[in-house]
């Protein structure tokens, strides 16, 4: 189950933790400071509101070809050199594209922030790179593609199964791209894309670690309040038309198992006091999916051992619309179609006769117990915070979740299962094994892209 959510406010005395603080530059960069003062490191974050849901059809795949780009150089930083300064300041960095945003972080010495911050923003407000730089990044970027997509049968089959589910919206698109958009792809695309989007304005700084915010109040107005505004024209708000029947594909590719998974178009948060549905939805995949005891595991694969492995997904925290998937492996000698049946008995199960008081409290538990566990975690408490704000809402927001998550009732549960999870709202997915290659094995995919 993944919950994106951490809890500020709430435990924050407990734990030691200081409050979170809020401000925003003359020139629109939001700046939000994180005191923790367990550890002399600090964690810098710039997240862009700029993923692949702001591409355009043709062009798909930019945000992360200028994410490999963002490190090429500016006139005062060579090409190399600001990967080099992070090392030498024994911090270490990297960016990430999503579809909904773009971010990049250095973590080091708590010393060492004012080095960060010149580095990042001397790179949001004079990046430079060549035809030639880009002309190479991008064979880098296709190569990525072949061997986390097309030679990834679990990745392929995702991809496949977005652009079924989305016929209108630009979930439909992978992140890295379609390759016959990267093969046509110019250096003046990844130029206007820096242009338009990295503006201190469309941009949230979040500083996590040893610091006192006010001192990195003055430190942001030192770096980047310098760099000017952009007049940016409204953003479009992208829909998809309700889903109007059962959607099914069937893909083929390498691979040594068969891959089931079901797909259920899913509300996500929009307002965080007002929303029911969402939340509902949290505890529900964590019901189905929260731990080896939950439904499906239970039922699926030590019961039944009808899979060897079932997943549950649901992110409420998204700028376009919320997807519930389940995903599973077939066991040996048992079939995708079989796993779905079996997956279906538990769905209708849970809708007809809800749930227990049991198992609620046991998933809210949970939730509650992951996320102090990962407070210990400098980076983890920035990233929450980049993310909620990346998405058009307020870190102010997060306690309120917990809260809301926390007065979830078992009604509310059985209630979106039997709203939500309908064949009308549903993409099933197979992945149909092929033969392997005799040479060669497939490669794994990182967290972060390389650069």
């Amino acid at each position: 189950m993944k919950i994106f959510w951490v809890i500020l406010g709430v435990l924050s005395a407990p734990l030691g933790q200081a409050a979170v603080f809020e401000h925003t530059l003359a020139n629109g960069l939001k700046v939000v400071v994180k005191e923790d003062h367990r550890a002399p490191v600090v964690v810098q974050q710039i997240w862009y509101k700029a993923g692949s849901i702001d591409e355009v059809t043709g062009k798909t795949g930019v945000a992360h070809v200028l994410e490999h780009l963002m490190f090429k150089g500016t006139k005062r930083v060579p090409v190399g050199e600001f990967s080099k300064r992070i090392a030498a300041a024994g911090g270490r960095e990297n960016a990430f594209t999503n579809t909904d945003y773009t971010a990049y972080f250095q973590q080091l010495h708590k010393s060492k922030l004012p080095l960060a911050m010149q580095l990042e923003a001397d790179r949001m407000h004079n990046l430079q790179f060549s035809a030639a730089e880009f002309a190479k990044e991008i064979q880098v970027v296709m190569e990525e593609r072949r061997w986390r997509t097309e030679d990834n049968p679990n990745s392929l089959l995702q991809e496949k199964m977005m652009a079924a589910i989305f016929q209108e919206h630009p979930y439909q698109h992978p992140v890295v791209g379609w390759m016959s958009d990267l093969q046509a792809m110019t250096v003046r695309d990844a130029q206007d894309w820096y242009r338009h989007w990295y503006a201190p304005n469309n941009a949230t700084l979040v500083i996590a670690g040893d610091v006192q915010a006010k001192e990195v109040f003055a430190l942001a107005q030192r770096y980047y309040g310098g760099i000017p505004k952009q007049t940016q024209a409204p953003r479009r708000v992208y829909t998809e038309m309700p889903q109007v029947g059962i959607k099914r594909l069937v893909v083929k590719a390498p691979a040594e198992l068969p891959q089931l998974m079901m797909a259920y178009q899913v509300p996500v948060i929009r307002d965080p006091q007002k929303d029911t549905t969402p939340y509902a939805l949290e505890i529900l995949a964590g019901i189905l999916d929260g731990n080896e005891a939950a439904r499906l595991n239970k039922a699926l694969v030590r019961e039944q051992k009808v899979a060897s492995d079932v997943g549950v997904g649901y992110d409420s925290n998204s700028r376009g619309p919320g997807l519930f998937i389940i995903e599973a492996t077939p066991s040996e000698g048992k079939t995708a179609a079989e796993v779905e049946l079996a997956i279906r008995q538990q769905l209708l199960r849970l809708a007809k006769d809800g749930v227990s008081a049991e198992e609620l409290n046991r998933v809210k538990a949970q939730v509650v117990a992951s996320e102090v566990y990962k407070l210990d975690s400098v980076f983890y408490q920035a990233m929450q915070i980049g993310q909620i704000e990346s998405m058009g809402l307020s870190h102010r927001m997060l306690a309120v979740m917990l809260e809301k998550l926390q007065a979830v009732t078992a009604e509310q549960v059985q209630q979106v299962a039997a709203t939500y999870l309908q064949d009308d709202q549903l993409t099933v997915a197979v992945l149909d094994p092929q033969p392997l290659p005799k040479q060669g094995k497939p490669h794994s995919a990182g967290e972060f892209h390389a650069h």
